[in-house]
């Protein structure tokens, strides 16, 4: 009990140090937390995606369109159990900024096929039978202020003009993790007016996505829909979601490499600030730690008590960095609201954290002890006065 009180008094010895060497560490973690949260936002389409669900898109590229004729010789392949189609629309909403996902769904079927989001049955009559009627993720509907009801214009890009909606509902997520910023409406809608304007765009969709009666086997499946339009002048690319979505993450594949380096290099701020300080505090000691030894300390106390005084200021500092990542993490994911719909904190975050402030606490104290422990008491007591 005693050894603990002299650590904690030996930390507060010097108060204004302690606290900026705590701050230092809190910061550094806190960075390290931030970090790892937006690499797990980049790899959360991934790790959510169903495993049996596979997309098919044009072989070239996914900006390519599909013909809507495709779908029949889809549903007869054996394995396939359903479905459906969408399209990516990318209308601006008053400024190119006000960026969020819209997709046209081919109707109740696409919703099926995504039972991770949630719709009352109210919404879904409406997105059914009004030709313009949209539903949007709780996040969009939060970040502009929208309402149920509410009217919504949108500048066409990929498809001309302006194009008018009204909401008529709120799809929430099963999961935390579940993408709710898009914006979904009936693929109707492009369909009846390509029809009248454009007809030669008409009875085209952006991609498939199936669903599958026996994941194992979506290989299969893939290669045999694939074969299916070989050679055809719409020739298609058809894989399980998860590889879809990673072939996005693969696009930023240098940003989220960098962010890796930089949580490592992180790691090292924290370990220089912390062992910066255990050095400046060993060196002041070095007489004191030479009359303890004259009164029978041997090197196991003098160990503990650089340790001791080196773990309590890393595990302060880890503490008060996990509680920074909570609004740190906040204020970032509303930013990026846009490019990352879902930024939660990695549950693995946590016991991470806690490791590397317990290991920056112990390879912080390693020179202190080994230069204490080994002065002689005649070196360590010429350094009094």
């Amino acid at each position: 009990m005693r050894v603990f009180k002299l650590i904690i008094k030996n930390a507060l010895r010097h108060k204004l140090r302690t606290a900026l060497t705590v701050l230092g560490i809190a910061v550094a973690i806190m960075a390290f937390g931030l970090l790892r949260t937006v690499i797990a936002a980049w790899y959360a389409g991934v790790n959510q995606a169903a495993p049996d669900r596979l997309i098919t898109r044009s072989k070239i590229s996914i900006g390519f369109d599909l013909p809507l004729a495709q779908k029949q010789k889809i549903e007869r392949i054996p394995g396939v159990l359903a479905v459906t189609y969408g399209s990516w629309f990318g209308g601006i909403y008053k400024d190119p900024r006000n960026f969020f996902p819209q997709i046209a769904f081919e109707g109740e079927q696409s919703f099926k096929l995504y039972p991770e989001f949630i719709v009352d049955s109210a919404a879904m009559a409406a997105f059914v039978n009004e030709r313009n009627a949209a539903i949007v993720g709780e996040a969009t509907m939060k970040r502009f202020g929208w309402k149920v009801g509410d009217a919504i214009r949108l500048q066409g890009t990929i498809y001309p003009g302006d194009w008018d909606f009204v909401i008529r509902g709120v799809y929430t997520g099963r999961n935390p993790s579940t993408d709710v910023s898009q914006f979904l409406f009936n693929w109707n809608y492009i369909e009846q007016r390509l029809l009248q304007e454009w007809p030669v765009r008409a009875g085209r969709v952006g991609w498939w996505v199936i669903k599958i009666a026996d994941p194992p086997q979506a290989a299969t499946v893939s290669g045999a829909i694939d074969r299916e339009f070989d050679n055809s002048a719409d020739e298609t690319l058809t894989e399980t979601e998860a590889a879809f979505q990673q072939s996005f993450v693969a696009m930023a594949g240098t940003i989220v490499f960098s962010l890796k380096v930089i949580s490592i290099l992180v790691i090292g701020v924290i370990l220089l600030v912390a062992a910066n300080t255990m050095a400046m505090t060993a060196r002041e000691r070095i007489s004191e730690y030479a009359v303890l030894k004259t009164l029978g300390f041997h090197g196991g106390h003098i160990t503990g008590l650089i340790i001791g005084e080196s773990l309590m200021i890393a595990v302060l500092g880890g503490a008060l960095g996990v509680l920074l990542l909570f609004p740190v993490v906040d204020v970032v994911g509303n930013a990026l609201r846009s490019f990352l719909p879902t930024f939660p904190i990695d549950p693995s975050t946590y016991p991470l954290a806690a490791g590397v402030a317990l290991l920056v606490g112990m390879l912080a104290a390693v020179f202190p002890t080994w230069r204490a422990i080994h002065v002689s008491i005649v070196n360590g007591l010429r350094r009094i006065g």
